[in-house]
């Protein structure tokens, strides 16, 4: 999501509540709906959303990579299935497509980091944040500063008394015991710690972990070893700036060999006020080649006309990125509840539409799009260039999972943006025929809204929301069940199908999208941004840069 750092690792919403009505996992209150809207949850069903999510992760599918024939495949596959159903072709000339180039980069296998006479393994012991910005090669005495803190009006000066200038900064990444990750991002602590590190001349910046970290380095090194991808004309960081290096603590050992000071002991001393940086009397060099390479994906487009002269002009756009992070470094990332399946729930939702005895008078356009895992690429192609009028879009429904919805049917449910325009009391009011309670974003600092392909249409000015269900039960039990799937699968090769998975809550979930897309679609007027939120005076279409979350 964000290009950075991608700090793309939710916790969001589990627990188990099981509960049972007339069709299948019906609303609460059948007759709250109309004849149609009854007929949307008919029509919806597990066998649709268990279907398409099964020939998503299936072996030919190699993980969907954008850029990759496993993602060619599942393009096409998703391309059948519009025309199966009937729905018009929305993208490059007359077809379902819409392609989009990517620079695709990859470090070569003669990639190196030494520490003295000790060599560290690219890919388990280092890796290189992606700064798409040519081959990296430094070397000098490494020092080590802890966080690298330097606030003169707190009286803390962590780098105090070492020359950083030509020499390899081994530091922690905040924030440090003491300080809440929410006031760290506030204040773009870790950003001017980092800027004053290499305008001070540092040869590199390697950061190790501390034990206790939420995405420990061994994770980001999991990440920045696989292969990159960005636009092709993007511009990454200024050839001066120099490499920033994730080291495991395998790695970390290696560091620290030779240091005066042990890294267990340097890593407690660095939350004190009496820390001193110290030369670590090692010389690390580092080297790292990359290939780079043209690749392309495609967005996959299909709309279902409305039904009013006037109205069919609009369109509610419901989007899910079909894309995972396919065959890398000989593993197939499969990426079943992200997000297969939420591909999944929106093509059971197009079913649904494309099969019903009266159409919404709005039109329903059906994006799947690719590129996600790396900067949300595919939903800001479209939105960048709409193949629909972006003044004529109602609003966008978007799914992004991590498969909470399936671990038991759905009492709870999260609308990421619902705070900020009409959609949000819409929701709640359709919330309660479901019997579902609908709550705030339970991790707020994980800043979701801003990290999944709805914010693409937000920064169009188009109001939008991204759904997650979860079953009913205490939030703590919950979030430590999706801290351990995060642990265990999220982004890795073991996301797949699991046998245990309640595919009712998914049809709940793709229930509650079906209608609110066709109340959208019905309503007199088009959604409209609250008063009360700092997007409250974007117009459809904007092309501003908006407003600041802080």
């Amino acid at each position: 999501m964000n290009l950075f750092i991608r700090r793309v690792l939710a916790a969001h919403l589990v627990a188990i509540f099981l509960f049972t009505a007339a069709f299948g996992q019906a609303p609460a209150s059948a007759s709250s709906f109309s004849d149609i809207e009854r007929e949307i949850i008919e029509k919806i069903t597990v066998s649709s959303i268990k279907d398409s999510t099964t020939a998503l992760t299936a072996t030919e599918m190699e993980g969907r990579g954008t850029g990759q024939p496993g993602g060619d495949r599942a393009a096409n596959w998703i391309a059948q299935k519009f025309t199966d159903l009937g729905l018009k072709p929305l993208g490059d000339k007359g077809t379902y497509f819409q392609k989009i180039d990517f620079k695709e980069t990859t470090v070569l296998p003669d990639a190196s980091f030494s520490a003295g006479n000790a060599e560290l393994a690219h890919g388990s012991e280092f890796a290189l944040l992606p700064q798409n910005n040519g081959n990296r090669n430094a070397s000098g005495d490494a020092v080590f500063v802890a966080y690298g803190i330097q606030a003169d009006a707190a009286g803390i000066d962590q780098v105090k008394g070492v020359n950083i200038s030509g020499k390899v900064v081994v530091m922690l990444e905040g924030p440090p015991p003491g300080t809440t990750e929410q006031v760290w991002r506030e204040k773009n602590f870790q950003q001017v710690i980092m800027r004053n590190l290499v305008m001070g001349g540092a040869a590199a910046l390697v950061f190790i972990g501390t034990g206790e970290e939420k995405r420990p380095p061994e994770m980001m090194i999991d990440y920045f070893s696989r292969r990159q991808l960005s636009l092709p004309n993007e511009r990454g960081y200024q050839p001066q700036v120099p490499p920033f290096v994730y080291v495991s603590a395998a790695g970390a050992e290696k560091l620290f060999a030779s240091s005066p000071v042990a890294r267990q002991e340097a890593i407690a001393s660095s939350a004190t006020r009496d820390f001193k940086a110290f030369d670590m009397k090692t010389k690390v060099k580092l080297s790292v080649k990359y290939k780079s390479g043209k690749v392309s994906g495609n967005n996959v487009i299909g709309y279902l006309e409305g039904s009013d002269p006037k109205l069919k002009a609009e369109a509610v756009v419901f989007s899910a990125h079909y894309d995972a992070y396919g065959k890398d470094n000989g593993k197939v990332y499969v990426g079943a509840a992200d997000n297969a399946l939420g591909t999944a729930e929106m093509l059971a939702v197009a079913e649904a539409f494309a099969g019903l005895s009266e159409k919404p008078k709005r039109s329903m356009i059906f994006i799947a799009v690719t590129g996600e895992e790396y900067g949300l690429y595919g939903s800001k192609e479209w939105a960048k260039k709409p193949s629909w009028d972006v003044k004529k879009i109602a609003a966008n429904l978007n799914l992004d999972g991590v498969g909470t919805e399936v671990y038991g049917p759905v009492k709870t449910i999260v609308g990421y943006g619902a705070e900020h325009s009409s959609l949000g009391s819409m929701l709640n009011e359709l919330a309660r025929p479901f019997g579902v309670d609908v709550i705030p974003d339970p991790v707020p600092e994980e800043r979701i809204f801003l990290r999944s392909d709805h914010y693409s249409f937000v920064e169009r000015g188009i109001p939008a929301l991204m759904l997650k269900g979860a079953p009913a039960g205490d939030k703590e039990i919950w979030m430590k069940r999706m801290e351990e799937w995060r642990k265990t699968d999220y982004h890795l090769p073991s996301d797949t199908i699991q046998a245990d998975w309640a595919w009712e809550g998914a049809e709940t979930v793709a229930e509650v999208m079906g209608i609110l897309a066709w109340r959208i679609s019905e309503s007199a007027e088009m959604p409209n941004w609250l008063p009360s939120s700092r997007f409250g005076k974007l117009q459809r279409g904007n092309t501003k840069e908006l407003p600041s979350e802080n």
